[in-house]
Order: structure tokens, then C-alpha cells, then sequence
């Protein structure tokens, strides 16, 4: 099956690759790289396609994040994120869908989904309140995804704790300029987000609880399997992508950079064998990581297609892969950078940026290995992990 929104990104890849300054500069996309974001229709690959969505497979998305990617890196993470967002939308009440796609389906969502505000039960709805981080592509949308705990009525978190996922539209929230200053991803403007007393209708809240159960899917009645794919495995899916893509880039670029370089001591690096052994292992390694991370995508869209569920057990294998896959590929784009001399140092040199901006895209919450790894370990001894936190990433 041709992938449109891929071929298309392929065709103005050198239009992304030379935006890559401008977006660090600005602190987020250049408008010129939302465009071609839009154009491509990327942000519309998981959208339904009663608002003008292309419903495509989670592979064929992943694989156009990180062609993204591979050409810059902050545009491809807002592509990986922002393009995320469609797939949960598709649960909520048809309402909130007509009032953010109705008019424009490129209307862009953003997030994020960490529960730092508090949601009071009032008439018709909630009064919410917070402040988040790490907003991204946020100057480019104009609804958004935010995490929230359901409050009491004096407006504290209720126990045990309850998620919900609240939807926003731009003139509820306010995006705190100047809140993203950062070694890496600088292009993605992940700002801060503050929300005070706006009152949110019950149509535009989604339970977590049901995101992560399936119940949301099957409540909506959707029936391509691209929808009940595991949040645990669409939600991460754009963000390791990008991090793999970036890792392709760095290598993409290594190769070029390396192929005339001569060493200080004279030596050209085409007759340099530790050199080459150590490209072609950091080759291969990316490649594994894709393979890897792009056949787990594929696994649980099979099993969903089937109408099989897929267990907690393989969702927390799936986490497994996802979660390395990205280490992997940065330890191997490392291994490229730091043998490429100090002018791969230099700003208008891409491959310090690619350097940069996976290490820090290496950071966020979904590759944290410690709970993963932990988890999957015990149910591949089949013995039963722990409730609590320890799951909240599975």
C-alpha cells in the first residue's frame, strides 16, 4: 500500500532538512514546517475519516515520523505528538469532533496528558485548573489534550486518584512564552500550559480509565483496528519514531560528512578501520531498533484486526521494545557523533543538532526503562506485577 503522507514528506525533504535552523531559532516550528506538515497530511494519518482523515496503519504512521525525523528533528517530533492526538479524538463524544474538525480537519491538538491540573464536578461539566509543561508544537494548535484528577467539591484530587483527559479550546489556556529554553528539540516549542477556573462541558472529557481499557473504542463503535491498538502502544508510538528517525538522520549525515574527511594526523577515514567498524555497527543497530520497534506496531494491529485482545503481558513486551529500541538507536547515533571530530561540532552542522535533540527526546516519561523493564520481566517469569505505577507506562 502506498504511503502518501510519506512519499510526500520524501519529496520536500529538503525543504524540512533546511528549515531545521530557523525552527531552533524560533524556539518552535517555522510556520513554513507546519505547512508541509499540513500539506502532507501526517497530522491527519490517525484522524477518522469522517473529518477527513486518512485512518492509516500505526506502521505507516511511525515510518512518516521518522522520515520526518531524519531530516529534522523537532519537526518530527511535533509530527509524532501532535499527530498522536486524532487517534484519541476519534473516542470522544461527537460533539467536541464537529467543533474542532467541522470547519477545518487540519485543525491541529496538543497536549500533554500528565495529570497536573484538578477538575471540580459542577453543573453540566468541571471547573479545571493547573499548570503543565511541555506542550509541543503548542503555538500551531488550537484545541488541546490536558491530563487531569478528578477534584471533590473543595476542588482536591479524589482518592484513589481518578484520570481524565479534558479538551480545550485555545481561548481557555494560556502558553507561558519564554517557558522552553533547552539543550535539544528546541524547534518544538514544548511550552508551558496554565489553565484557570475554565470551565470544561462533560462532552469534552474522556475517562483514562476507558482510553487504556479499550472501553473508549468500543463505546465509540469504531471498527478499524487501527483504533483498538493499545494506548500503550499509539500513545509512545510518534515519540520513539522520532527518536529512531533522528538516529537515521544522524547517520544519513555521518556518512556524508565522513566520506572526504581526513583526520588531524592525516589519515583519511575511508582507510581508517575502526572507523568503518564502528559506522557499520551503528548502522546496523538503527536498523535492528526500526525493525524491531516498526514490527511490534504491526504485531498489535494484527491481533487487534483479528479481534483478538491483546493481553497485558504483550503490551508490557511491547513497551520492552519501544522503550529500547529508542536506547539503542541513541547509544548508536553516539557512537557516529562522537567519532566525527570537532567540526560536527559546529551550529551549521546538522549532526550536532540530531545529537542534541535525541538525547533529549531520550528523556521523556515513555523511555524511562526502569518500570518497563521491570514489569515485563516478571510477566515473562508469568508471575503477576505489582498494581500501582509500576503499570501506569504499560
Amino acid at each position: 500500500m502506498t504511503n502518501r503522507a510519506l512519499d510526500m514528506i520524501m519529496e520536500r525533504a529538503e525543504e524540512i532538512s533546511a528549515l531545521g535552523q530557523s525552527n531552533e531559532r524560533l524556539g518552535r516550528l517555522d510556520d513554513k514546517a507546519a505547512k508541509v506538515l499540513r500539506d502532507s497530511g501526517t497530522i491527519r494519518m490517525l484522524q477518522p475519516a469522517a473529518h477527513g482523515g486518512l485512518e492509516a496503519h500505526p506502521r505507516e504512521f511511525a515510518e512518516t515520523v521518522m522520515g520526518i525525523a531524519a531530516q529534522d528533528g523537532s519537526c518530527g517530533w511535533v509530527a509524532g505528538i501532535v499527530g498522536v492526538h486524532p487517534w484519541e479524538m476519534a473516542f470522544a463524544d461527537p460533539k467536541v469532533q464537529n467543533e474542532i474538525w467541522g470547519e477545518d480537519p487540519d485543525t491541529w491538538i496538543a497536549s500533554p496528558y500528565a495529570p497536573m491540573g484538578v477538575a471540580r464536578p459542577v453543573d453540566g461539566g468541571y471547573v479545571f485548573n493547573g499548570r503543565w509543561q511541555f506542550s509541543s508544537g503548542t503555538d500551531h494548535c488550537h484545541w488541546i489534550f490536558l491530563g487531569g484528577l478528578l477534584g471533590d467539591s473543595t476542588g482536591q484530587p479524589v482518592q484513589p486518584p481518578e484520570a481524565l483527559h479534558l479538551i480545550l479550546p485555545r481561548s481557555d489556556y494560556e502558553i507561558v512564552d519564554g517557558s522552553w529554553e533547552v539543550a535539544g528539540l528546541k524547534g518544538t516549542g514544548s511550552k508551558d500550559i496554565i489553565v484557570r477556573n475554565a470551565f470544561v462541558p462533560s462532552y469534552r472529557v474522556i475517562q483514562f480509565a476507558e482510553v487504556i481499557s479499550g472501553d473508549a473504542v468500543r463505546k465509540a463503535g469504531l471498527a478499524n483496528p487501527t483504533y483498538h491498538v493499545p494506548f500503550s502502544c499509539v500513545f509512545p508510538l510518534g515519540i520513539t519514531a522520532a527518536v529512531i528517525g533522528m538516529a537515521e538522520g544522524a547517520l544519513a549525515h555521518g556518512l556524508a560528512y565522513q566520506r572526504d574527511r581526513v583526520q588531524i594526523v592525516g589519515t583519511k577515514i575511508k582507510d581508517d578501520p575502526y572507523m568503518l567498524y564502528a559506522i557499520s555497527e551503528a548502522a546496523e543497530d538503527i536498523a535492528a531498533c526500526r525493525t524491531r520497534f516498526l514490527d511490534n506496531a504491526s504485531q498489535m494491529y494484527d491481533k487487534a484486526a483479528a479481534g483478538d485482545e491483546v493481553t497485558f503481558a504483550e503490551r508490557a513486551a511491547g513497551r520492552r521494545v519501544q522503550v529500547r529500541a529508542a536506547w539503542r538507536a541513541v547509544h548508536a547515533l553516539t557512537d557516529i557523533v562522537l567519532r566525527s571530530g570537532g567540526n560536527a561540532m559546529r551550529t551549521d552542522n546538522p549532526i550536532q543538532r540530531f545529537w542534541r535533540d535525541a538525547h533529549v527526546g531520550l528523556t521523556h516519561a515513555i523511555h524511562v526503562p526502569g518500570a518497563v523493564y521491570h514489569v515485563s520481566a516478571l510477566t515473562d517469569m508469568d508471575i503477576e506485577p505489582p498494581q500501582g505505577p509500576m503499570r501506569s507506562m504499560i
